[in-house]
């Protein structure tokens, strides 16, 4: 081969790498924050998986704005420059990912709303638990609990909501408050919880503890966090029995506290689920088709996935016969013998 041949050989494999990397395909995935541990347990794993197995080309990008609007706003930019073509946002602040939506569609970038919604501008597609139908379920468990407990109408209970700029945690409030305006019983106080951190949960529910006292007879929280940022309140302040408390994301601390009896009930909804279907919408859009709506919510074409409530009594069945964790992930030495009494063993 001749000098000249191996330059034009070369020319040609440089081509057609260059070829292959200018269709590669770019997804960004953004996640709000670290104080669940869900996004990085669940669902970037998830979503990684899924379009692996859709995209084995397509190049894959992970940013977590750890609570921070402006640290999400420069992420969202970012991705951007580098080529993304479709965006998977679960913002921040609701209110504020409009402005990114808006800066997508003049660039020709799609954005799919995942988990929380964007309501002031309609992204192009939204993926979510139904998080309405959430408030509702975990309210009116704990409702049914306190009837079945023989607890008096009029008896007092505790709300703690998500972060005020979370538009789901908004939904996930809207469903506490059917079920509770509802029921026989009276809202003491309700509180928006600062970033969904558990420490700002406990602060006040320590709180309420000192005002209200033993008129506590439930706490209905928005997450697993916010539940167990209570039950460390009332195991602080003495609270023996524990009032039942609410939660949801089935977190292994709280699958934990509902073994042991602290913890009422929690949300089975696996990440991965969600993250499965963004990943097929993700590439439905990157082929230039329109992914299939169940229904429209702020204007959106929407899919929502409907969860199953989580107690002691369900537990086995919903989380371990399931396989959605394990019982050597779960019951650790602390919580075995209580794990046992319940059917769950390795």
């Amino acid at each position: 081969m001749t000098k000249l041949t191996k330059i034009a050989a070369l020319s040609s494999v440089a081509a057609t790498l260059f070829a292959s990397a200018a269709i590669a395909q770019t997804v960004a995935f953004l996640m709000p924050d670290q104080a669940s541990t869900r996004y990085e347990e669940h669902d970037w794993p998830g979503f990684k998986t899924a379009m692996h197995a859709l995209c084995p080309d397509c190049k894959l990008i992970y940013q977590n704005g750890n609570a921070d609007v402006a640290l999400q706003q420069q992420q969202f930019n970012s991705v951007i420059a580098q080529g993304a073509e479709v965006i998977v946002l679960d913002p921040v602040d609701s209110s504020a990912a409009a402005a990114l939506v808006q800066i997508a569609k003049s660039q020709g970038v799609k954005v799919i709303a995942y988990d929380r919604p964007i309501p002031d501008y309609p992204a192009d597609f939204y993926v979510s638990f139904d998080n309405e139908g959430i408030g509702y379920a975990i309210a009116q468990s704990l409702v049914e609990q306190l009837k079945q407990s023989g607890v008096p109408e009029g008896a007092g209970v505790l709300q703690i909501n998500g972060s005020p700029t979370d538009a789901a945690a908004g939904l996930i409030r809207d469903g506490i408050d059917r079920a509770l305006d509802a029921s026989p019983y009276v809202t003491l106080s309700e509180f928006d919880t600062p970033d969904w951190a558990p420490p700002k949960a406990q602060e006040w529910t320590a709180g309420q503890i000192t005002r209200f006292g033993d008129k506590i007879t439930g706490i209905v929280a928005a997450n697993d966090g916010t539940g167990g940022g209570a039950i460390a309140a009332l195991k602080a302040a003495g609270v023996n029995p524990l009032p039942p408390v609410t939660g949801n994301d089935a977190t292994i601390a709280a699958l934990q506290l509902i073994i042991a009896g602290d913890q009422y009930n929690t949300i089975s909804k696996p990440s991965e689920i969600v993250a499965a279907a963004a990943a097929e919408v993700a590439v439905t859009l990157l082929n230039g088709d329109t992914p299939k709506a169940e229904m429209s919510l702020y204007n959106t074409p929407s899919q929502l996935f409907v969860p199953a409530v989580v107690t002691q009594a369900n537990i086995k069945q919903e989380i371990f016969d399931a396989g959605i964790q394990s019982p050597s992930a779960v019951c650790t030495a602390e919580y075995a013998t209580a794990c046992a009494k319940l059917g769950i063993t390795p």
